[in-house]
């Protein structure tokens, strides 16, 4: 039996626009069907008869409508996304898991994704954050978290960062894989959105200069969140370190850390655990605008504005490093 409990559920009833009969006989594609569907996938997925309560909408990024999902065993945490959107949820709940098998910090689990009509969802552990935590367990746990290690850099599967595709081709050089898969891919992007061609020489330019930026320096291949700015990280009311929100892939967990510090967010307690477990190698002031560079170029990619003379000077400066 499905429950729709308070006043709130009354506006979640009114259909999406395009609907389609399912297989049950309910009009699928309705807000109502959509939450059906869910229902039901998360009863087979999880084993035991769930039953739903009304959705709570909560706030979210601009990528996904976001809810939490009360229900008889327990709360849920539901993105939703139109139907085109699946492929980003099913890597997504692919990247949950593969940090939530490495440990080092917690992360909320994936349940279940699919379709429902028009839309596309995924399912989660709905874990209860807000609260103050200690940013030095946060430094420790993703220094053990960049322990886990695989034979190349890459990953079996492309993602998302944010809503841009991030190529995760396996390689075993760092170097190339840099320089095309992440560096080349935003600026072959960027041309295509209009970057002017000064942008566009000074990344060429800088594509010919990645062995001399990165020479000498060898990386194992770290699993990273990817994606580690200050709104992807919180702690449960019980003071634990949570990560969420990942664009996992193999790399230098250098790239991990230079995201960190290209929008703030993390304190000095956090930098201080991270080099007491694993200090930083030499070189990393400059390899960290080369990283930051990717997000730089990324945001311009899919907000315009100032980021591409943000990209420019950032480009200068590591040119200006090799002569």
């Amino acid at each position: 039996m499905y429950l729709w409990r308070g006043a709130r559920s009354v506006a979640l009833l009114e259909p999406q626009v395009g609907t389609e009969l399912g297989a049950n006989g309910r009009h699928r594609g309705t807000f109502m069907g959509l939450w059906e569907d869910i229902e039901a996938d998360i009863s087979r997925c999880s084993g035991r008869a769930v039953q739903l309560s009304a959705p709570d909408s909560v706030g979210g990024g601009c990528i996904n409508q976001t809810y939490r999902l009360p229900s008889s065993c327990g709360a849920f945490f539901v993105k939703l996304n139109d139907a085109g959107g699946l492929d980003m949820f099913e890597a997504e709940a692919a990247g949950l898991t593969e940090l939530g098998q490495a440990g080092g910090l917690r992360v909320p689990q994936p349940v279940c994704w699919g379709r429902s009509g028009s839309q596309a969802y995924l399912v989660m552990e709905c874990l209860e954050l807000g609260g103050r935590g200690d940013a030095a367990a946060l430094g420790e746990g993703l220094a053990a978290l960049h322990g886990t290690t695989a034979a190349r850099f890459g990953w079996h599967r492309d993602n998302t960062i944010g809503s841009t595709p991030q190529v995760n081709q396996q390689e075993h050089d760092w170097q190339h894989f840099w320089r095309e898969h992440r560096l080349g891919f935003q600026l072959r992007l960027a041309a295509r959105n209009g970057a002017g061609g000064r942008a566009i020489e000074l990344g060429q330019r800088l594509q010919e200069a990645v062995p001399a930026l990165l020479g000498g320096h060898t990386p194992e291949p770290s699993l990273l969140h990817g994606d580690l700015w200050g709104g992807n990280y919180s702690f449960t009311r019980a003071g634990e370190p949570v990560i969420f929100d990942p664009a996992v892939y193999y790399g230098d967990r250098e790239a991990d850390l230079a995201m960190t510090e290209l929008f703030g967010g993390f304190g000095s307690a956090f930098y201080s655990a991270y080099q007491a477990a694993w200090p930083l190698d030499e070189g990393y002031a400059v390899r960290k605008v080369l990283y930051n560079l990717y997000h730089v170029l990324n945001h311009f990619n899919l907000f315009g504005g100032g980021y591409l003379s943000q990209a420019q000077g950032m480009m200068e400066r590591l040119l200006s490093e090799v002569g």
